[in-house]
């Protein structure tokens, strides 16, 4: 039996990312699915929607999967804007 994977080299938020309150610029967002991230190593690009300009560059710094959804920890190296 496969898992369905999909790998993402962008955070899109759709506005439900979550401030971490403990730490400057950490948020954490749950997509549905398995989704694989850069961790670490690579700068990302932030955005609200898909087709929608890049709002920030990020680094993600967990991922964890569990029942079918998809968790990741970054923290917004460079704020294109205001949110």
């Amino acid at each position: 039996m496969g898992m369905p994977l999909e790998m993402n080299w962008m955070i899109v938020t759709k506005g439900k990312e979550e401030k971490v309150v403990d730490k400057e610029n950490y948020y954490i967002l749950t997509k549905e699915g398995y989704r694989l991230y850069p961790l670490d190593i690579a700068v990302v690009e932030v955005r609200k929607e898909k087709q929608t300009a890049t709002i920030g560059l990020a680094e993600i710094k967990e991922m964890k999967w569990k029942d079918g959804y998809t968790t990741i920890t970054y923290v917004l190296k460079k704020l294109n804007g205001v949110n």
